[in-house]
């Protein structure tokens, strides 16, 4: 009777190990819509509902590893984290043969914002402070940063940043739409921030690691069912 005891649990085993939970990265620098971030951990937004429902679909839990933007992609490539969503192919310098993309389920438009509506272009723009997110890349404006027509002012997170330029800390910056929707949403309407032109649009993916105890092509597979039922935009619309 020992003997079959001990058969089971060596049996049980590989399964066990199987259905370790899926690591997900979250950026640190992210915040609502897309994510709020309390004592070090993710605890609601687009990315924990995506990211546990996207584990649920293959039978696993999600472990929502929050940690600095610029450790998340080193943290792919070493095997640290499985999955890597709300990333576009724009941001990313090189492919890896270690990972693969998903299909896109979403695309984020960067704005140039402002207090007093308007249509102002960045190159319009002479010697003014910008607000922006610490690490974030803007390939549009960067000719416009190196030249010091615009004065580049980094805040740690998207939120931080349009809270600045309510305050007046400088005339524009620089925030996705769905961020800026959700810091507009319970102002009045004479307080709101405004967009003043489109600097961007990226189409947003997951990365998922190909390593054998990853179920990369079931995720792939779950992520495109999602997209066909609708289930991407049913969930962006209860953040907008």
């Amino acid at each position: 009777m020992r003997g079959l005891l001990l058969l089971l649990v060596l049996g049980a085993a590989p399964l066990l190990a199987a259905e370790r939970p899926l690591r997900f990265s979250i950026n640190d620098s992210w915040a609502m819509p897309m994510v709020r971030i309390e004592d070090g951990k993710a605890v609601e937004g687009i990315l924990v509902d995506l990211q546990q429902r996207l584990a649920a679909k293959v039978g696993r839990k999600a472990e929502l590893l929050v940690m600095p933007r610029l450790r998340v992609q080193n943290a792919l490539d070493t095997g640290e984290i499985d999955v890597r969503c709300y990333v576009s192919p724009n941001w990313v310098n090189s492919g890896h043969y270690r990972y693969i993309w998903s299909l896109p389920f979403m695309t984020q438009r960067d704005v140039l914002v402002g207090r007093i509506p308007g249509l102002v272009q960045p190159e319009d723009i002479e010697k003014k402070r910008l607000g922006t997110v610490l690490g974030f890349t803007y390939p549009r404006l960067q000719p416009l940063f190196d030249s010091r027509q615009l004065l580049r002012e980094d805040a740690r997170t998207q939120h931080q940043v349009l809270l600045k330029l309510e305050s007046a800390r400088y005339s524009y910056a620089i925030s996705n739409e769905l961020s800026l929707h959700w810091f507009n949403r319970q102002r009045p309407a004479h307080q709101r921030l405004h967009t003043l032109s489109e600097i961007a649009s990226d189409p947003i993916a997951c990365i998922i690691r190909d390593d054998p105890e990853v179920p990369t092509m079931a995720l792939l597979r779950a992520m495109v069912q999602m997209k066909q039922d609708g289930e991407f935009d049913a969930l962006l619309a209860r953040y907008r």
